[in-house]
């Protein structure tokens, strides 16, 4: 059949088996955290790296019922809520790191792909701390990745 004539649902079903059910959430995430890219930056030409912090912190209050409607922080593990609030302070300091180099005069078009290099750190990390491996495609994306990176700081 040829590809024009295929149904909606023929092709969801095609598009199922060729993208993961996580895929579509981190393209949003992409999409989501490309565009607050821009107003980190705007802000930081207006308020210290600090300030912008506490407002975007703010941010994420303001969400929190949404996305915990029905559910007490009680209920969770110990263990995972303290690794929780260990992620969300090393998140928050690494926000303070991208908007104080926003702030100091850092490009926009070239900070926030660097920093957005932190799943590198994971790619190293994972293998070693979680068990997990990886190919030598992801590998070579690695790769791609940091020369990505490379050529938009020149």
């Amino acid at each position: 059949m040829a590809a024009s004539r295929r149904t909606t649902h023929e092709m969801t079903a095609i598009a199922t088996i060729i993208l993961p059910g996580w895929f579509g959430y981190a393209a949003l995430a992409l999409v989501l955290w490309g565009t607050a890219g821009l107003f980190q930056k705007l802000s930081t030409n207006h308020i210290s790296a600090e300030a912008a912090l506490i407002w975007l912190t703010a941010g994420f209050i303001l969400l929190d019922p949404w996305l915990l409607p029905n559910s007490s922080l009680a209920s969770f593990p110990v263990k995972s809520v303290l690794l929780t609030l260990l992620g969300g302070a090393l998140n928050t300091l690494g926000s303070w790191a991208l908007l104080a180099a926003l702030e100091r005069g850092g490009k926009a078009a070239v900070v926030v792909p660097l920093t957005s290099l932190y799943p590198l750190v994971v790619v190293i990390a994972a293998p070693i701390i979680l068990g997990e491996t990886i190919t030598r495609l992801q590998g070579f994306g690695v790769l791609c990745a940091l020369s990505a990176v490379v050529l938009f700081a020149i």
